[in-house]
């Protein structure tokens, strides 16, 4: 194993990342999951159409697939600034369709689903799949709100060979619209997927008002390799920012900053929703925040002049098959530890004086580091780092673990890598930055 400490200690962590990834299908799910774990410690859920009393202790919102999660230390100030850990909760997925049920006339049941995000399309094929996420349902008068998940119930089948002698030799090629409509029946014209979904919450399919559902891959995580080094799941990315984040959140000790989880939902298609980090959640929660200590005048400001953020999502290790798509100088590889994020026309926020305040939080952890830069000849994604610092004016760092595949229905990461990643982001949490 690569990473200085016990063996034991990344085994122990990363099954509990597999759990919680397991527990988190969709966005919903995993800040459901995440509330459960927060609730459990202490926290308290606050209703955002509540006016908030804010003492000394732990609290969390939830608004649709995001959650942001804080504490108020001992002799908090108006001028207390705060250690935020940004992260995002959705992954490429697909999304089911108004009018979803597809019915050929060969026999044939199929789903209608939408592309979410950038998925490696062909990853998805041949896989046990689920349907999950959020049903609204009415309720006499009201309406409230049900999370969705079934088992393996429908597959995206690939074409054999023999139909398409090509293949292997010219590469495939799927049409998303045409190739991507999973099977869920064969010979049963009269069942709707939208009736099976409104019986697994007990209720009646003109019940059923809204929904936000996904697929997912029903094959759970998997620890393997001849060290037991390899770590192999859905939706590492941006699952393992999420937990590593609510991991160092619950173990921080107190300091001199109110350090906080900030989760959102949308980073795969832009951030611009309500729950997004382009959206005003997280500042929402800031302004309220200040407002329960007392701000004044330049108060709000001044917080956030010394605050910062650490934006926790996956990157990339050097791939062995495609080593000519990566940086030649700067080559990080899973089990190496987590990746500092560097981008000189801002796709990723780091500066000099974030890339300091990492360094010295990875020292504190014990917890080696690499950087990573794109190959100037490929394209550099983005996170939302340069969001929130664009929208806030907070220091921001980008920050994460590094994977293999990523955007894959399965991701690869090493075993050591998410327990550092979450150890550095304790240690920022706890000033020991």
């Amino acid at each position: 194993m690569l990473l200085d400490g016990p063996v034991a200690a990344a085994l122990e962590h990363i099954k509990d990342l597999g759990d919680f990834v397991v527990a988190s299908p969709t966005p919903f799910h995993a800040v459901a999951e995440a509330g459960r774990r927060l609730t459990e410690a202490g926290f308290t859920e606050l209703d955002e159409t509540a006016t908030w009393e804010l003492v000394p202790g732990g609290y969390y919102i939830v608004r649709d697939g995001s959650l942001v999660a804080w504490r108020i230390p001992d002799g908090a100030t108006p001028g207390t600034a705060f250690r935020i850990i940004g992260s995002h909760t959705d992954s490429p997925t697909f999304k089911l369709k108004p009018r979803p049920d597809i019915r050929t006339g060969d026999g044939w049941q199929q789903i209608g689903v939408e592309v979410y995000g950038g998925p490696l399309l062909n990853s998805w094929l041949d896989r046990e799949l689920g349907l999950a996420g959020l049903a609204v349902i009415a309720d006499g008068d009201q309406t409230r709100t049900e999370l969705v998940k079934t088992g393996p119930i429908m597959r995206i089948p690939q074409l054999a060979p023999h139909l398409d002698r090509g293949v292997n030799a010219n590469g495939l090629t799927l049409d998303p619209q045409q190739h991507t409509a999973p099977v869920w029946g064969v010979g049963r014209p009269d069942r709707g997927i939208l009736d099976h979904l409104a019986g697994l919450v007990g209720i009646g399919r003109d019940q059923l008002l809204g929904y936000d559902i996904t697929a997912y891959d029903t094959n759970p995580p998997a620890v393997f390799g001849a060290d037991d080094e390899f770590f192999a799941s859905g939706r590492l990315d941006n699952l393992s920012s999420v937990h590593a984040g609510l991991s160092a959140l619950l173990h921080a000790e107190p300091g001199a900053y109110i350090p906080m989880l900030a989760a959102f939902d949308h980073e795969e298609v832009g951030s611009s929703s309500r729950s997004g980090a382009a959206g005003p959640i997280l500042e929402d929660v800031l302004t309220r925040i200040g407002s329960a200590l007392g701000y004044a005048g330049q108060d709000q400001l001044r917080a956030y002049a010394g605050s910062v953020c650490l934006s926790g999502d996956a990157g990339h290790s050097v791939h062995p098959n495609y080593p000519g798509h990566h940086d030649p100088q700067n080559r990080p590889l899973i089990n190496g530890g987590p990746l500092l994020k560097i981008n000189a026309v801002q796709r990723y926020a780091t500066d000099a004086r974030g890339a300091a305040i990492w360094r010295r939080a990875c020292a504190a952890a014990g917890v080696r580091s690499q950087d990573f830069v794109s190959n100037n000849a490929i394209p550099c994604g983005s996170t939302i780092g340069p969001i929130t610092a664009t929208r806030l004016g907070i220091t921001t760092v980008d920050v994460g673990i590094p994977l293999v595949s990523m955007h894959s229905a399965r991701e690869l990461a090493g075993v050591n890598d998410a327990l550092a990643l979450s150890r550095a982001m304790q240690a920022f949490l706890t000033d020991h930055a």
